[in-house]
């Protein structure tokens, strides 16, 4: 695979904590003006522009991107953001508890994304594509790296070891207490050589940005009448990560209604398709199964083992919509539906009960996590998972490296 070096904007060194954010689609405006209050420094004013805005803005409004415009243009002329100065690479390791992980921060090219060389799993919605795309294109950057994953290689394990027995660029532990640590790496050609071998990337998190950025990097070719391939909108953030070291939390699922059934009703239907175990854990302990919150209470539901000759039938969201929430509970297309919501596995299934103890929402779905190896199995085989099957933790901050397509 091609990776490539680039000149970053980064916070000044002892500032990276105030500055850094969460990626802009793991919490809503509301929960973004909350984690940016006092802090005119967070990235959230560049991923999240809304937030400096009244707050019945409509988030696609051409007022949007003109504060992001605004905000992008303080951040460089008040040096929150500074330019490297020489093309980097970087070593970026998270920990998460007992968890780390360590990817490098490079480019990708457009032209291998729309080549198949970077595989995805999952379809992107118009609307969120749409948005991100503009995002690029106000401020001809990319503010929130694609998470791509590889199937690891000892020699590029070897030379990042090394490399994080060195000084790190930034290095501390943020509110949620995640680690960030990041190593700059200006001698690159060895890495830039080792990364050839590897035959293909593999989208983790970040379809939309993938998406938006080969649009961006497209259209940027269809308006330079000169292009020759080499300009930095041929090029995308990512940070690359080894496959046996990403870890997958369970996407659950809540349902609003139970389809005009009693809980009577719906139970009795769920018994014809499942192993019902009452007073279960709300985590289930294996693949086939997921355990299921009605009433205040806990129940696990089995089956047997899914066909391996489908990888996407084979997964255990995939079981639960075909054979409980479209033929009972009535849902149609999971990707517009506003009957079903997905809650991310780090909030815990606390969050399940919440939700359906206050009345809004009838029965919860607590599931199994999906392996990074049933993910590859998917891409490789060209098929697309149902979505909101993964939650990739823990997640990469925003605005400690950006690359500018200018």
């Amino acid at each position: 695979m091609r990776i490539r070096p680039f000149e970053a904007l980064r916070p000044q060194k002892g500032t990276e904590k105030d500055v850094a954010s969460v990626p802009y689609d793991v919490l809503n405006t509301v929960e973004a003006i909350e984690l940016s209050k006092g802090n005119p420094k967070s990235f959230l004013h560049i991923v999240r522009p809304e937030i400096d805005l009244p707050l019945d803005t409509n988030i696609y409004s051409d007022a949007v991107y003109n504060k992001l415009a605004e905000n992008f243009k303080s951040f460089i002329a008040d040096e929150v953001l500074v330019k490297e100065g020489t093309p980097c690479l970087y070593v970026y390791k998270q920990k998460m508890g007992e968890h780390e992980q360590s990817g490098i921060v490079t480019c990708c090219n457009v032209e291998d994304y729309e080549n198949d060389l970077i595989l995805r799993h999952e379809k992107t919605r118009q609307d969120k594509e749409d948005d991100r795309t503009r995002h690029v294109e106000t401020i001809k950057a990319n503010t929130g790296p694609v998470f791509l994953t590889y199937k690891e290689q000892d020699a590029i394990d070897t030379v990042v070891g090394k490399i994080e027995k060195t000084e790190p660029l930034f290095d501390f532990v943020a509110a949620d207490g995640i680690g960030h640590t990041v190593w700059k790496v200006v001698n690159t050609s060895e890495l830039v050589f080792l990364f050839e071998a590897v035959p293909v990337f593999y989208v983790a998190d970040g379809h939309h940005r993938s998406a938006a950025a080969a649009r961006a990097g497209a259209q940027a070719k269809v308006n330079n009448p000169n292009h020759t391939g080499e300009e930095e909108y041929n090029w995308y953030e990512a940070v690359v990560f080894p496959a046996n070291q990403l870890k997958i939390l369970p996407y659950n699922r809540t349902v609003k209604d139970l389809n005009g059934l009693s809980s009577e009703e719906f139970f009795s239907k769920v018994k014809e398709n499942f192993n019902v175990v009452e007073g279960t854990s709300p985590e289930p302990a294996c693949a086939n199964s997921m355990s299921m919150y009605l009433d205040g209470e806990w129940y696990g539901l089995s089956w047997a083992d899914a066909p391996e000759d489908d990888p996407v039938e084979a997964l255990d969201v995939s079981y639960l919509t075909t054979n409980l929430l479209a033929p009972i509970l009535g849902v149609g297309d999971m990707r517009t539906t506003k009957r079903v919501d997905f809650v991310g596995g780090i909030r815990g299934t606390k969050e399940l009960e919440n939700r359906v103890d206050s009345g809004e929402w009838a029965v919860a779905f607590s599931m199994y996590e999906v392996s990074v190896d049933q993910m590859m199995a998917i891409a490789d085989a060209g098929c697309i998972m149902p979505p909101k099957s993964t939650w990739f933790e823990p997640k990469l901050r925003s605005g400690l490296l950006v690359h500018s397509i200018k």
